[in-house]
């Protein structure tokens, strides 16, 4: 049942329980060019999702267990059973009013293990190429005034990423950032410092060190223009053994025009070479759009450190801003939107893989949504180049056999609300993977179209059928599935 309560420290909380069940019937469980198998595919899960938005406790919760059964016995483990776990959650605690604080998210999802490998759409296919990566972070820190003089924050990070996968490599990550920052006697000016650690330790391969000293200045040309610029230092082993000190510099500017439109951009001279960020938001009242453009250092490709709702859902979100602006009314709004349009939040254009080596990744994403009186369209593309920057590790991953990893993609979903319980879905997508060597190069194509209605007060059902083409040197195959479920929320 669907629970809310309104008191305390912990503020407003929605508590959602489900349960759903689904059935597949596809020609190509395993999802290969000679020997196709046949198979009956049914996954039940259970599954609650909590939201609080209280004055002390600021949290989203979702998590999931699957069991998926193979009725013709094909699951990799010899057995008809495979249990699958799926999280997201993130949230802000406050320990000590107005001071301390501690920020935490987690995430565990099915994603790649090569990006050269097998590419599926569906976690139930049987695909050696696919694991179970699971990421946690938890960030303590303290903030506040230095008399009338500046503000202060002191952080501290760690974040670490497990994998099922033996061949592949755990990820523990250790930050932390002192930083100072004030005004000075010329209103529009403010300076800032700030001091920072970073280790990064990869189970199959060698740690590396980043520390970093930076001073700044900020100018506030109008409320709406402010510009930055920063120097400093900073001593890393990215490509040495021991760490190797350089100079840094940076700047950047940030525009608001109105609540409707932002854009921010910066651009940094690094150790390894210029870093840059630039993001665009704009919003009508019908459409939203979102670019974000960046070069920077990773852990790994995708940041899985840091869980969120997935494209579809960030965009959305930010367009029903000015519907709801409270932040737990509107994650509520945006959630039975989805569903009424049978649109999946956790969408995935180009899936990630797993690397056991600092990386330096250049991303750009393109997302906007147009929403009309029944009829939704989402459209996201992406395209990303991957090197890896640690050179001195041995780690074995994609950078082994191929110097530079490139992925592109695109994901377009059409909504039409055939009645006001009912409504028709299509989603067409493309994702393609290329490296040093042509017989690297793959696509997966993918079309699915679904009929999403309610059969009951709680319960949503849906009925769909996918196409699935994958070319290539290394796994083309060719998959055709239909899959019905049925979820039910108390």
């Amino acid at each position: 049942m669907l629970f809310m309560a309104s008191a305390g420290a912990y503020g407003h909380v929605t508590v959602v329980p489900s349960v759903s069940i689904s059935e597949t019937l596809t020609d190509n469980v395993r999802l290969s060019n000679t020997g196709q198998q046949a198979e009956q595919i049914t996954e039940t899960s259970a599954g609650i999702r909590i939201n609080i938005d209280g004055e002390k406790l600021k949290t989203f919760f979702d998590y999931s267990l699957s069991s998926v059964m193979y009725a013709q016995n094909s699951s990799p483990n010899r057995t008809q059973f495979q249990n699958q776990n799926g999280l997201n959650t993130f949230g802000t605690l406050e320990m000590v009013d107005n001071w301390a604080f501690v920020d935490f998210s987690g995430s565990i999802s099915q994603q790649a293990v090569s990006a050269f490998g097998t590419q599926s759409i569906d976690n139930t296919s049987i695909n050696a190429n696919r694991t179970e990566v699971a990421t946690y972070r938890l960030s303590p820190y303290v903030r506040g005034r230095l008399g009338n003089l500046a503000n202060y924050e002191a952080r501290y990070s760690r974040t670490i990423t497990g994998t099922d996968a033996a061949a592949t490599s755990g990820v523990t990550t250790v930050d932390g950032i002192v930083k100072i920052s004030g005004d000075s006697s010329f209103r529009s000016l403010g300076w800032s410092a700030d001091a920072s650690q970073q280790r990064t330790d990869y189970s199959a391969g060698r740690p590396t060190e980043a520390d970093q000293l930076n001073l700044g200045l900020s100018y506030s040309v109008t409320p709406q223009l402010s510009v930055s610029a920063h120097a400093g230092r900073e001593a890393v082993n990215y490509t040495s053994f021991d760490k190797q000190s350089s100079g840094t510099s940076g700047f950047g500017v940030s525009w608001s025009p109105s609540e409707m439109t932002k854009l921010s951009a910066s651009r940094d001279h690094r150790s390894f070479g210029e870093a840059h960020s630039l993001s665009f938001e704009h919003r009508t009242a019908r459409t939203a759009w979102r670019f974000t453009d960046s070069k920077d250092v990773s852990a790994t490709p995708s940041q899985t450190g840091f869980a969120s709702f997935g494209s579809i859902y960030d965009i959305l979100y930010s367009q029903f801003a000015s519907i709801e602006p409270n932040p737990v009314s509107r994650a509520q709004l945006v959630n039975a939107f989805l569903q009424a349009n049978g649109i999946s939040p956790h969408a995935v254009v180009v899936s990630s893989f797993l690397t056991s080596a600092v990386s330096l990744t250049r991303g750009q994403d393109l997302s906007f949504a147009l929403l009309g009186v029944r009829d939704t369209v989402t459209f996201i593309a992406t395209r990303s180049e991957s090197t890896r920057l640690d050179t001195l590790s041995t780690a074995v991953d994609d950078f082994t056999s191929s110097s530079l990893v490139r992925q592109r993609g695109f994901s377009v979903n059409y909504a039409h609300r055939v009645t006001p319980d009912y409504s028709l879905g299509i989603l067409v997508s493309q994702q393609s993977t290329s490296g040093d060597s042509s017989l690297q190069d793959t696509t997966l194509r993918f079309l699915n179209v679904n009929v999403t209605g309610r059969v009951g007060k709680q319960a949503t059902a849906s009925v769909g059928v996918r196409h699935v083409v994958s070319s290539g040197s290394t796994a083309p195959y060719v998959e055709n599935a239909v899959i019905g479920s049925l979820n039910v929320q108390f």
